[in-house]
C-alpha cells in the first residue's frame, strides 16, 4: 500500500532525525522505523492523508487492532512510545496542531520475574569447565566474567583486553547506545582471566588482527552469540542443570544474588546501567517468601491467635 504523499514526508523527516539522535542504538533505529510505518499504513487504510487529519479515536482503534492480533503489553506500549515521539515531532514541526496522543495510556503488562540461577547452580556450571583445554579455560573466563560483572551476551563478546583494569578490578563496559559503565569484577573472574590470557588466548590467534577482542575463537576473531549460547548448552548438560539457561540468565543471576545479599538497590542498577530503578525493581522480588516467613513471625499482628 502506498502512503500519501504527506504522510510519507512526515515519516521521511522523522526518522531522519531519529538516526542523529545521539546514543540510540541500531536496533532501536530500526524499531522506530518498523513500529511508524505500521502506524502510518493503518491511518491510510482509514484514508488518512496526513498525520494532521489523525485523531484519537483513530489512535485507539489501531491499539485496539494490536490487542486483537495478539500483540503482548509490553509491546504495545513501545508501540505507543514511537507514535508518541512521531507525533511530539510534528508538533514542534508545526506539522499537526495537536498530539492526539497524549490521552493515550501505557499499556500495562503483568512484570514476569527473571529466571535465574542459584548460587550452587552457578557453582555446579562453572565448575563444569576445567582447565583441560585452551576451548575450557576460555569458557571459564568467559562465563566467570558473565556472572562476576552481570553483561549482557553482547557486551561480553565485545569485551577487549584493554577493558579489563585488572589492577582497580573495574572492567570497563560499553553497552545499549555505547553508552560505558565501569562495573567491578571479583578476583575469581580476575584470575580466570589472567590464566586464559596466560595459557589460552594465544592459541588462538591467527593473525595480529584480532582488535584486542578478549575472548577469540576458533579463527581468531570475537566469539557469536550462537557460540555463547552452545557453550551453555554444553556446561549445563556437564552440572546436571535441567532448566532452560540462557545467555540473560547470568546478568539475571547477578542481580539477585547481589540483592539477595542486602546490596543496595541504586547500587545493583549502576552495576547494571539501567537507565531507569524501575528497570532493575524487577529483582527485588527476591527473597519475598522469606519476608513474608519474618513478617508473620515477628510482627505483633501478623499472626492469629485464639
Amino acid at each position: 500500500m502506498d502512503l500519501p504523499f504527506a504522510i510519507r514526508r512526515d515519516l521521511t523527516q522523522f526518522l531522519q532525525y531519529v538516526r542523529l539522535e545521539r546514543g540510540l542504538s541500531a536496533a532501536t533505529i530500526a524499531a522506530y522505523e518498523r513500529d511508524t510505518h505500521q502506524y502510518a499504513l493503518f491511518l491510510t487504510g482509514l484514508k488518512r492523508a496526513s498525520f494532521a487529519e489523525t485523531t484519537l479515536p483513530d489512535v485507539r482503534q489501531y491499539f485496539e487492532s494490536l490487542t486483537s492480533a495478539g500483540i503482548a503489553p509490553s509491546s504495545r506500549a513501545r508501540y505507543l512510545a514511537s507514535i508518541r515521539h512521531l507525533h511530539r515531532f510534528l508538533l514542534s514541526n508545526c506539522r499537526i496542531e495537536r498530539d492526539v496522543t497524549e490521552a493515550m495510556e501505557i499499556p500495562r503488562a503483568g512484570r514476569h520475574l527473571p529466571d535465574c540461577l542459584s548460587p550452587e547452580e552457578m557453582d555446579r556450571f562453572l565448575e563444569s569447565f576445567d582447565d583441560s583445554t585452551p576451548a575450557m579455560i576460555r569458557n571459564r573466563a568467559l562465563f566467570e566474567t558473565m556472572y562476576a560483572c552481570g553483561l549482557r551476551v553482547s557486551e561480553v563478546i565485545t569485551l577487549r583486553q584493554r577493558d579489563v583494569l585488572a589492577d582497580l578490578e573495574i572492567v570497563r563496559v560499553f553497552g545499549k547506545g555505547s553508552k560505558e559503565r565501569l562495573v567491578p569484577i571479583g578476583t575469581a573472574a580476575l584470575q580466570w582471566i589472567d590464566r586464559y590470557q596466560r595459557l589460552a588466548r594465544g592459541s588462538f590467534i591467527r593473525s595480529a588482527e584480532t582488535d584486542d577482542i578478549l575472548f577469540l575463537n576458533v579463527r581468531g576473531k570475537g566469539l557469536s552469540r550462537m557460540s555463547v549460547w552452545k557453550f551453555i548448552q554444553e556446561g549445563c548438560m556437564r552440572a546436571g542443570i535441567e532448566k532452560h539457561v540462557h545467555p540473560h540468565m547470568f546478568r539475571h543471576s547477578f542481580a539477585t544474588h547481589l540483592l539477595e545479599g542486602g546490596a543496595d538497590l541504586r547500587a545493583v542498577q549502576e552495576m547494571l546501567g539501567h537507565a531507569d530503578i524501575a528497570t532493575t525493581q524487577i529483582y527485588t522480588h527476591i527473597d519475598r517468601e522469606y519476608v513474608k516467613e519474618v513478617h508473620t513471625l515477628f510482627h505483633p499482628r501478623g499472626q492469629q491467635h485464639a
